[in-house]
């Protein structure tokens, strides 16, 4: 299956439990992971993937976002 398709296959599961996926953890757990393993991420290896990243944005400090991709050392 291409890229493409597995997209729209996670589409349309989200579809079909979009009414189950009521706060920020659901929403985790059945968009955000799925998502960045279709990418092609180990979400589940820390040497990959940071959860709760610290990120300076502009004049913002210290800011958290969910997940990113963690650089090579």
């Amino acid at each position: 299956m291409d890229f493409k398709q597995e997209l729209e296959k996670l589409s349309l599961q989200l579809i079909e439990r979009k009414s189950h996926i009521i706060n920020e953890e659901s929403t985790k757990q059945a968009l955000i992971i799925p998502f960045i393993q279709k990418l092609g991420f180990d979400v589940f290896n820390p040497l990959e993937v940071e959860p709760e990243y610290v990120s300076d944005f502009g004049i913002k400090k210290g800011e958290k976002v969910d997940y990113a991709k963690k650089e090579k050392q």
